[in-house]
């Protein structure tokens, strides 16, 4: 099995092949590997149910090319999303997102906060309103606790006062900050802020651990240290007998003659076309796709989008206000080698955001966004920087919306609520230089960086102002459910795997029940 980058401790009978066959029948459907596919496979592997998850990528292969930068940023090697376009412009760009088992976790920073208790309610910001989710930070509270465990976090509660509370301590003592970030940290806190040490799924002892792994924000891990959805919720899913089909492509989902249940999932799968059957279907292929999957599955009774009565499938888009921030100081360098180990709430309750460390930026990472800039300057500027991630709460706008047109994945986006994210920058710039770092550069990010898109498909009580139930089945179709960030009503401004996770758990239940 080599061939195929399976990783040990897998035999060749996890892999569905379909040899010989156009049809296949499973008792509960996944489309997508993610954290919402991968963990909702391992929720239920003690259902008695027949588990098929159908991945359109395959294993991504561990090389050495995993941790360097240059093939990542510059070559491209790991990218093969092909292309979306944007609404207004009708230019094409290269979605960040990636089509491995495991999804986008195989490049994520291992950031695994909890959503604030806030951020379940209905919120007043600046430009608007966030709207209220159809269950609380209660309901939740005891699946975040397991999806740490799951994926090793390393964390502690005490330092940030916003943190919820929390019925299970974090598995792990937290990640101690390098020298670097240690003095970062210090001067944040003779400002008056309450700088935390992060909760990460980053398994390193010594430096030289993290020296393995430094690029792994970013990056694929070679090493296996990074806790992502393939090596620890998938695999273990695929050991307890879940099955799993690679390079299969779902292109439509079919309904019975009443429209009220769906019967089988159609895929493309080498130069097949094959017909995958199951008592109960979830879509778990990220907010983009798996809403363009539900609009190309339109029939006569669902003429906008299999379960889109309310016609909000495709809407309510949101990506975050993102801000890539480094600070230099161009007479001491930072020799840090794991940076993600610090974050910032301080501005959070005030609805500005978040401040979070990136992993060490390097100088091949910098020049897709400074492309006219030597080599030399960017390595000068990486090895004397912090750096940082900026993220803001966008809000549900019904016209920020994913839209197909054939084979093409539309994004009609205009960001929205920038106003408290420009504020947001305007203080961590203050904040930095007076820690020492006097020369700040900061970069936007566009259509193009959506790794925290969520919406497509909200969730609520209401029929008419929602795609889902509170459990994330479709208000339209009886066995359809959504098990990614599809069906968040808002954004929250972190980091959306460990919800993600921790809401498929939650609804893991509901869908083996209906199995039976």
């Amino acid at each position: 099995m080599t061939d195929l980058n399976v990783p040990d401790g897998l035999t060749a009978d996890v892999l569905e092949t379909a040899t010989g066959v156009d049809e296949i029948d499973t008792d509960v459907l996944i489309i997508g590997s993610g954290m919402g596919g991968s963990t909702l496979a391992w929720a239920l592997r003690d259902s008695g149910a027949r588990v098929l998850v159908v991945e359109r990528g395959r294993f991504l292969p561990r090389e050495p090319e995993n941790s360097q930068p240059e093939h990542m940023y510059l070559k491209g090697r790991y990218k093969n999303a092909g292309q979306w376009y944007d609404g207004a412009t009708g230019k094409p760009f290269a979605p960040g997102v990636y089509y491995w088992v495991g999804g986008n976790t195989r490049f994520y920073g291992a950031m695994l906060p909890r959503f604030r208790r806030s951020d379940f309610t209905e919120v007043q910001h600046r430009e608007g309103r966030s709207r209220a989710w159809p269950f609380g930070y209660d309901d939740l509270e005891p699946h975040y606790g397991t999806m740490e465990r799951l994926l090793q976090v390393h964390g502690q509660t005490t330092e940030d006062p916003t943190e919820p509370p929390h019925s299970t301590p974090y598995p792990h003592p937290p990640l101690p900050h390098e020298p670097t970030i240690e003095r970062f940290a210090g001067a944040l806190r003779r400002q008056g802020l309450h700088p935390h040490h992060t909760p990460n799924a980053l398994n390193v002892v010594t430096q030289a651990d993290r020296a393995a792994v430094c690029t792994a924000d970013g990056c694929p891990d070679d090493t296996g240290m990074k806790s992502d959805a393939e090596n620890r919720i998938l695999v273990p899913a695929l050991q307890a007998g879940a099955k799993l089909m690679i390079e299969a492509v779902v292109t439509r989902l079919i309904t019975a003659p009443d429209g009220r249940t769906v019967v089988a999932a159609e895929a493309s799968h080498g130069d097949r076309t094959i017909r995958i059957t199951a008592r109960q279907f979830v879509v778990a292929a990220g907010a983009v796709n798996s809403a363009a999957l539900l609009l190309r599955s339109a029939n006569d009774q669902h003429p906008e989008g299999l379960g889109n009565s309310s016609g909000l499938l495709g809407r309510n888009y949101m990506v975050h206000n993102s801000t890539f921030f480094v600070g230099v100081n161009p007479f001491r360098t930072n020799p840090t080698k794991w940076q993600k180990t610090l974050g910032v709430n301080d501005f959070y309750e005030e609805t500005l955001g978040n401040l979070q460390m990136l992993g060490k930026l390097q100088a091949p990472m910098l020049k897709p966004a400074r492309a006219w800039a030597p080599m030399w300057a960017l390595k000068f500027m990486a090895t004397r920087s912090i750096d940082i991630y900026l993220t803001s709460e966008d809000l549900p706008s019904r016209d920020n919306r994913v839209r197909v047109d054939g084979d093409r994945t539309i994004i009609d986006w205009t960001p929205n609520n920038v106003s408290a994210h420009h504020e947001l920058v305007k203080r961590v710039t203050k904040i930095v230089r007076k820690a020492g770092y006097p020369l700040i550069f900061t970069q936007r990010m566009g259509i193009e960086t959506n790794s925290h898109m969520c919406g497509t498909a909200v969730a609520g009580t209401d029929p008419a102002e929602s795609v889902l139930d509170p459990f994330c089945r479709s208000h339209d179709v009886e066995n359809l459910w959504l098990a990614d960030a599809s069906f968040f009503p808002s954004s929250a401004a972190l980091n959306p795997a460990l919800t993600i996770g921790a809401n498929a758990l939650r609804i893991a239940p509901a869908i083996a029940a209906a199995v039976s």
